[in-house]
């Protein structure tokens, strides 16, 4: 373990925080973001959708967080624990995190270890669906030491002890706020969810779910004189086009938050002269994912359930053939430009981990028609294949976004070309992404047979994003619908290399396990189709200071820092 024990041995990298001189709490009046995708919860833990995390992040923080160039900086913890200074065990089974002192909720109450210990039993409840679960992947115990200090132990040596409570989507929740919402009952405390306590720089005045959210202030935040703005409307819903307008034509929002339109696009709105876009590249990657059961409303309660596997993307060459047909630098080329790269992995970053796979780069018609025909699908009379007396037929699903649209029609014209019948299905995003146990069209319930989103992982290490391919984390109705495997994929090898993973130090074998996962769900099994790993575009107003992009956590993770440009 000596390569990973002097990773953590270092120094931690200080926050490079954007600042400015704030006369005081609020002075700069009112903040206006919009995103396009309409958050429908504040609570992480409960959705795995972007809109909420991000928008969650402005109320409730975690430990500590991973500023614009991947480091970690503390937020609620007085440092980042290591080796070196004691909160790293030797042994590596256990990290100790100390809160800052004099830390209180926005309602006043002190902040305390009870509450990091709450909210590890809340997400690790086996009845709960938490949608951030593999943060804790082999997490044994989290126990309160004193007030202000907190103990993770592992059920094994863990190299990397960095996942739980670190980044946007592993906040710290109030434990007098939720502490009857455990398990089953958590998507009923309608209250807690859209309305939490936190410790962040705002805090929620009114939240309508698929709207709009009312923050001011939080009055009891850290630091005296932040955040700058008094007042924050956070405004959901529209479109990407809509978004970009507000900001870059009309001024009339500060923020707008991925910008997925075509380049020449946001060129012309620029234009208008009244902000700014921002980009980075990190690790978030537009695919296809395959569900791997049937979604036959016939089934019931039972469709899209391990129970019924899917009668035509069962085979790995059907899945195979719908890859091969796509031509991802097309897509490239008319959806993102600059913004945008083709690739062949669901990691595409950090370099450790991304695979070397470029075989998908090369659209091949041809060789998707054999492999169907080595399938048994044949053409029928109207083209469309048939085997068995079943038409070759697909209803595919995404989000309304114009981008995504694009790529649909593409993708339907070329899954035609090699007979497959494709039905296109369209539902708004803030339905898609929103979590929600009683609506068909989420993209966790998953009934349609391919879906198309794009999603990234907090930091620079993703062996939690890895981890939520386990054969545990498949959405389901005793979870309600909620979990991390998506298409429920499920491969006892897959499970064994994510616990080995965990407890490998060394970080070139790390990095080895790393891209072996990722060819796994892509190039050996194709059940997850990458496309596109795409920039962040996001804009700002010209009179909006202190912004600093951030790929690896949510880009809101400096709001406290943003003030009005005089």
């Amino acid at each position: 373990m000596k390569a990973f024990r002097s990773l953590l041995i270092g120094s931690i990298a200080a926050a490079g925080l954007a600042t400015a001189a704030h006369a005081e709490r609020g002075s700069d009046g009112h903040l206006n973001i919009i995103y396009w995708q309409a958050p429908s919860i504040l609570n992480p833990y409960l959705s795995s959708g972007t809109k909420d995390i991000e928008s969650s992040s402005l109320v409730i923080e975690p430990l500590g967080r991973f500023d614009e160039k991947g480091n970690m900086v503390p937020y609620l913890a007085q440092e980042i624990p290591t080796v070196a200074n004691g909160g790293v065990s030797e042994d590596l089974t256990s990290v100790t995190w100390k809160l800052k002192p004099g830390l209180v909720w926005s309602d006043g109450t002190p902040v305390t270890s009870a509450d990091v210990v709450f909210t590890a039993e809340y997400c690790m409840h086996p009845e709960g669906g938490c949608q951030q679960l593999a943060k804790f992947e082999g997490v044994k115990s989290v126990e309160a030491i004193d007030d202000l200090t907190v103990k993770i132990t592992f059920t094994e040596p863990k190299p990397y002890p960095y996942q739980v409570f670190m980044g946007g989507q592993s906040p710290i929740i109030q434990k007098k706020q939720f502490q009857d919402c455990l398990g089953a009952k958590a998507p009923e405390c309608t209250d807690a969810n859209f309305h939490p306590i936190g410790t962040g720089p705002f805090r929620v005045v009114d939240f309508r779910p698929n709207d709009v959210i009312t923050l001011e202030a939080n009055p009891n935040y850290r630091d005296p004189d932040k955040p700058a703005f008094a007042t924050v409307t956070f405004k959901g819903g529209g479109d990407a086009a809509a978004a970009a307008r507000a900001v870059l034509e009309t001024g009339e929002f500060d923020y707008a938050w991925n910008l997925q339109l075509a380049p020449d696009v946001l060129d012309e709105m620029a234009k208008g002269g009244k902000g700014k876009t921002v980009a980075a590249f990190g690790s978030l990657v537009e695919r296809i994912e395959m569900n791997m059961t049937d979604a036959d409303p016939a089934l019931g309660e039972e469709r899209s359930t391990a129970k019924h596997p899917h009668p035509i993307l069962s085979d790995i060459r059907v899945r195979k053939a719908l890859s091969m047909a796509i031509d991802r630098n097309l897509l490239v080329e008319i959806g993102y430009g600059q913004a945008g790269r083709p690739t062949c992995n669901l990691v595409p970053a950090p370099e450790l981990y991304a695979s070397d796979n470029t075989e998908c780069f090369t659209q091949d018609i041809e060789g998707a028609k054999k492999l169907l025909e080595e399938a048994g699908w044949v053409p029928g009379p109207d083209g469309v294949r048939v085997k068995d007396g079943r038409r070759l037929k697909l209803l595919y699903q995404t989000s309304v976004n114009a981008v995504r649209q694009d790529f649909q029609a593409l993708i339907k014209q070329w899954w035609d070309e090699i007979g497959v019948e494709t039905e296109l299905k369209t539902v708004d995003a803030s339905v898609f992404f929103g979590g929600d146990p009683g609506s068909p069209d989420t993209f966790q319930k998953f009934y349609a047979d391919v879906e198309m989103y794009a999603n990234n992982f907090d930091g620079t290490d993703p062996e939690a994003y890895l981890a939520q391919h386990t054969c545990d984390k498949a959405p389901r109705p005793e979870t309600g619908w909620l979990g991390e495997n998506v298409n429920r994929y499920c491969d006892p090898e897959y499970d064994r290399l994510v616990a080995e993973m965990g407890r490998t130090a060394d970080l070139e074998k790390r990095g080895e396990i790393g891209r072996k996962l990722n060819e796994m769900l892509t190039k050996e099994s194709y059940v997850v189709v990458p496309l596109v790993d795409r920039g962040r575009v996001s804009a700002h107003s010209n009179s909006l200071g202190g912004v600093v992009l951030n790929t690896w956590d949510s880009e809101l993770w400096n709001a406290a820092d943003w003030y009005r440009v005089k």
